[in-house]
């Protein structure tokens, strides 16, 4: 395909392929609904692909790789378009969101879920039998969020969603359907478990669920005024939490987005969120200092609730497609020196993007504590993390956010571990720093073994060499 959209010979008869052997829609340049379904949430990544193909079923999977095999195209594949980091230019784009399917087996306490799916779709299969999953925010595809590795509100007490993946029905580079679990291609399951999507087409998924109906969660907002006071608190706090409770502390600015009230639309908080699988009286009592420290909140939403709500109730409503930038590193201490800077930073650019924060998260917990036979996960013995995120409505605003974060991020740097958690990673470059040396040693292993020739590669990418 040219850069003005028009299709070449080879992706013109890979497409005449693709309508012959597939159930679902497919669409090309020039169409109406290519240009829609093209369309990842993260704006930045502006692709234009040769061929838009939404996938019906695990044979329509297995077409799309196989014609895009055959024809030499480049392969993508995306759900909710999160976790796009590369576009994909003048090959051939696999849509799943059609994939989304949810069937749960509360005897077993597990949820089959379709690589369609988003977190809202799961929670709400799993609630009616007081089940919840491994989650992240609502509305982001469930099976990336797994694959990435998987931090949600219920992680320091039952560790990474990755951790819960009991099995993975996909296509692999050559086309072939198999079936991953800890006996059938463990090597696989094992890749799979963080790797991401590097080593096949995730038609289904096989994940554990946990008995938690009811949370004390939500996001309390507080003037920014003791900014300082507030971190050094949560840096000693953190050490005592426990693993019931998930939080984390950030400077933001609030986004005019719908659902946001108008009294708080671009104005500047330090925001607690927070998520704790018990009572509320013990809850309270473990954030106690943290509240005492912060003050009298302006907004306060952190209470009893069932879990199916608590994601909307902890990070807000979701925001709109959005060009995005996003950098995460990690920290074994928090020094007075980094805080400063955050607080700084976090007031420099708060004027700038439509919407920025700095987030510092505890993790640990049941993360910190894997079975001996765990995924590549993340670095399981780093105690935090921060997060700069920064969002703007146009592609023209993307020097802005760049600057912003990017600036931040020299000034952490001194502090950090080098270490990355690739669900947060909008730099593909620095994939290999979301794992550690072991790790990407054995996931370059099983890429050789299961895609020599590196065709799922734009994503964050794991050569075969």
């Amino acid at each position: 395909m040219t850069q003005d959209g028009q299709m070449n010979g080879t992706s013109d008869a890979a497409a005449r392929i693709l309508r012959d052997a597939f159930t679902g829609a497919v669409h090309l340049p020039g169409d109406q609904p290519w240009d829609t379904a093209r369309l990842a949430w993260m704006r930045g990544v502006d692709s234009r692909p040769a061929i838009v193909a939404e996938a019906a079923g695990p044979e329509d999977v297995r077409a799309g790789v196989l014609a895009a095999r055959e024809h030499g195209l480049p392969f993508a594949v995306q759900s909710t378009g999160h976790g796009a980091v590369l576009p994909s230019d003048g090959g051939l784009l696999l849509t799943t969101s059609r994939m989304a399917e949810v069937t749960v087996d509360p005897g077993s306490r597990t949820a089959r879920v379709g690589p369609g799916a988003v977190w809202a779709d799961v929670i709400a299969a799993a609630a009616p039998h007081g089940l919840a999953p491994l989650s992240g925010t609502p509305s982001i595809g469930a099976t990336g969020f797994t694959l990435g590795g998987g931090i949600g509100w219920l992680s320091r007490r039952y560790g990474f969603a990755a951790d819960s993946l009991l099995s993975a029905d996909l296509v692999t580079a050559d086309g072939r359907l198999v079936t991953a679990t800890a006996d059938d291609h463990p090597d696989l399951h094992w890749a799979l478990r963080g790797g991401s999507g590097n080593f096949g087409v995730v038609t289904s998924m096989e994940v554990r669920l946990h008995p938690v109906a009811r949370v004390h969660a939500g996001m309390a907002l507080y003037p920014v005024g003791r900014a300082r006071e507030v971190l050094a608190c949560y840096r000693e706090w953190a050490q005592e939490e426990p693993d019931e409770l998930s939080t984390a502390l950030l400077l933001m600015r609030m986004p005019p987005f719908p659902g946001v009230p108008e009294p708080l639309r671009g104005k500047q908080f330090l925001a607690l969120r927070a998520c704790f699988a018990g009572s509320s009286e013990e809850a309270e009592r473990h954030l106690k200092p943290l509240r005492d420290a912060a003050g009298q909140p302006v907004v306060d939403s952190i209470g009893p609730m069932e879990f199916a709500r608590s994601g909307a109730a902890i990070t807000g409503p979701p925001p709109p497609p959005m060009v995005a930038r996003q950098q995460i590193d990690l920290f074994r201490t928090l020094p007075d020196e980094m805080l400063e800077t955050i607080v700084e930073a976090a007031g420099e650019g708060a004027d700038s993007p439509l919407m920025s924060s700095v987030e510092i998260r505890h993790w640990g917990g049941a993360m910190a504590r894997p079975d001996a036979d765990a995924g590549p996960a993340g670095h399981r013995d780093v105690p935090f993390s921060v997060i700069t995120t920064a969002m703007v409505g146009t592609p023209e605003q993307q020097v802005t956010v760049d600057a912003w974060v990017d600036g931040l991020t020299d000034r952490l740097r001194p502090h950090a571990t080098g270490g990355t958690f690739l669900n947060f990673l909008t730099d593909p470059a620095r994939t290999r720093s979301a794992f550690t040396a072991a790790n990407w040693a054995r996931l370059v292993e099983v890429k050789r073994t299961w895609d020599g020739d590196n065709f799922f590669r734009l994503n964050h990418n794991i050569p075969p060499n």
